[in-house]
C-alpha cells in the first residue's frame, strides 16, 4: 500500500514549483488484475485548470522526483504502476476548504464519513464556509452544516448554471473543424 500522506509531501513541492495547486492525490485501481495508478490532480490558480502541456510537464517532474528517491533506495509505490496527471475538470473534487467556498452557489454531493441526523450522503448547494464548518442546502434535509474533517467525499454535480460558470481555456482551432464528405 502507497502512503498517500509521503507522496503528496514529495508531490506538492513540484505542484508549487510551476505555480499550481494540488488539489487531490489518490491510488486508483488497486483492485486485483488492475494495474493501480497514483492520480495527482493539479490546477493553475488563474483558470482553475491544465491544460495538456501543463499536465505533462508536471508528469515529468513527478516522475522524476520520484524516480530519484527510488535511485536512493526510497520507494514510494511498490510494484508497477501509471501515472495520471489531470486537471480536477468541471464536476471537480472538492477537496479543500477554499474549493467550498470558491464553489459556493453550486449543486455539490456530499459523503460524510459519520452519520448526521441519521443520513451521511447529501446533495444540494454550497451556501457557505465559516471556521471550518461547511454549509449546504441540501435537497431533502433544508440547510445542515458540518466540520470539514467529517466529510469523507465531495464533488460538485455537472448542472448547467456550473457549466455556465466556467469556460474551456482554449478553443482555438474548434471552428475550423473540416467534416469529410462521404461517399
Amino acid at each position: 500500500m502507497a502512503d498517500i500522506a509521503r507522496i503528496t509531501e514529495v508531490v506538492e513541492p513540484e505542484v508549487k514549483a510551476l505555480g499550481f495547486e494540488l488539489v487531490r492525490v489518490k491510488m486508483l485501481g488497486s483492485e486485483a488484475g488492475d494495474e493501480p495508478a497514483l492520480q495527482i490532480m493539479a490546477e493553475d490558480p488563474a483558470t482553475g485548470q491544465l491544460v495538456i502541456e501543463q499536465c505533462a510537464e508536471l508528469s515529468r517532474r513527478v516522475s522524476d522526483v520520484i524516480d530519484a528517491l527510488e535511485e536512493q533506495g526510497e520507494v514510494l509505490i511498490a510494484g508497477a504502476y501509471r501515472l495520471e496527471v489531470s486537471s480536477p475538470g468541471i464536476d471537480r473534487p472538492l477537496t479543500r476548504i477554499k474549493d467550498f467556498a470558491d464553489w459556493a452557489g453550486h449543486e455539490a454531493k456530499i459523503s460524510l464519513s459519520e452519520k448526521l441526523d441519521g443520513q451521511r450522503d447529501f446533495r444540494g448547494d454550497l451556501t457557505g464556509v465559516e471556521n471550518d464548518v461547511i454549509t449546504m442546502e441540501d435537497r431533502k434535509k433544508g440547510a445542515v452544516s458540518f466540520p470539514f474533517a467529517h466529510i469523507h467525499a465531495a464533488k460538485l454535480v455537472l448542472t448547467d448554471r456550473l457549466i455556465a460558470a466556467t469556460r474551456p481555456l482554449d478553443s482555438s482551432g474548434a471552428d475550423e473543424i473540416l467534416e469529410e464528405e462521404e461517399g
